[in-house]
């Protein structure tokens, strides 16, 4: 079985204890946070298991690399404590299910991970996706598990997540270039933070954007607008690709405004704190990110996740922004049109 590698001694000598004390949800002097932290450690019942909104921010606060969201995912389950309501777990139990049937593209060694997300096939192709396009991965039996970080299911995830692994292996695939964060932080952070092996180089899309781009320089017009980016919580799990966004957004002309809630101060969409804490903090918090938003007059509001973009796209139109995701970002950069536009979404429902 699969344990977590963690480093008590790591936290023992951390005197500040900033994964706890930065959370923006829960509130707790460094005093406090202390104490309660290590009672987590140690396996008793804190308030902080069941007050946690599984935004995953702590692992990116932890100035040692200990993973102390794992860690609390890890007491939650062992003390049956739901970070959601048990039909909602059920059904992302259920319908995740890998079942030993799926179809795949013409696979090369270099291939895309659609994962569970239908969104992808509408954004992967043109220019930037023309050697790979038809090259993807798609489905429960390649889908990364992550998610179950927000419903405390790291049993489950140790149980398929090798199997998912080694149906990719089996495709012959080298290079996975994964277009969801939870994909590339399933494979650079969670799968070694359980000591799983990983036999395929993980890309995150950021990164093969950039060298498209870079291949396609005499196509790219710089684009001189202003966004704001919405950073989901995947993000917190592998805080290094925020600088490769920055390199991206530079590559095409984009500047990234600078706002409250972005950054290590990044709010998520909410929807996950809406079925764990409720609607009225969600709404709270989801006012707060809009209102950001618009408080810096963007030209777009720059989606990553397809999960922020179902949670805030129609939210952000409606206060007359224009959503678009950074994938369609990049093919305007190269003159070709947007892919997933609400305006054409909803026209067509």
């Amino acid at each position: 079985m699969y344990e977590l590698i963690f480093d008590r001694e790591k936290c023992a000598r951390c005197k500040s204890i900033p994964c706890m004390t930065k959370c923006q949800y829960i509130k707790l002097d460094t005093v406090t946070a202390k104490k309660e932290w290590q009672k987590v450690l140690d396996g008793e019942d804190s308030f902080i298991l069941e007050a946690c909104t599984t935004c995953y921010a702590c692992n990116e606060y932890c100035p040692h690399g200990n993973n102390p969201f794992y860690m609390i995912v890890d007491r939650q389950e062992k003390k049956g404590i739901l970070p959601s309501p048990r039909p909602i777990i059920t059904m992302w139990v259920n319908q995740c299910e890998p079942v030993g049937k799926f179809t795949v593209g013409l696979l090369q060694e270099k291939a895309l991970s659609y994962c569970f997300l239908a969104h992808f096939n509408v954004l992967a192709h043109g220019k930037l996706f023309e050697d790979l396009e038809y090259s993807a991965v798609y489905g429960q039996e390649f889908f990364c598990n992550a998610v179950y970080l927000h419903y405390a299911k790291t049993s489950l995830i140790k149980e398929r997540l090798p199997k998912i692994i080694e149906n990719i292996r089996k495709q012959g695939i080298k290079e996975l270039v994964c277009l969801h964060d939870e994909c590339y932080a399933t494979y650079t952070s969670l799968a070694p933070a359980y000591g799983i092996e990983v036999p395929f180089h993980p890309i995150h899309y950021y990164d093969y954007l950039i060298e498209k781009l870079k291949a396609l320089k005499d196509k790219v017009k710089p684009l001189g607008l202003k966004v704001a980016y919405q950073r989901n919580c995947s993000t917190r799990l592998i805080p290094e690709v925020d600088k490769s966004l920055d390199e991206l957004f530079n590559l095409i002309g984009v500047e990234r405004a600078v706002r409250k809630y972005d950054r290590k101060n990044a709010l998520c969409c909410a929807e996950i704190i809406r079925m764990a804490k409720g609607p009225e903090l969600a709404d709270e918090l989801q006012k707060k990110n809009l209102d950001d938003m618009q408080s810096v007059k963007p030209d777009y509001v720059v989606f990553n996740c397809p999960a922020c973009w179902d949670s805030l796209a129609t939210k952000v139109a409606e206060r007359g922004m224009k959503p678009i995701h950074v994938i369609d970002l990049c093919r305007l950069a190269v003159g070709e049109e947007q892919s997933l536009n609400l305006e054409k979404m909803e026209a067509e429902v």
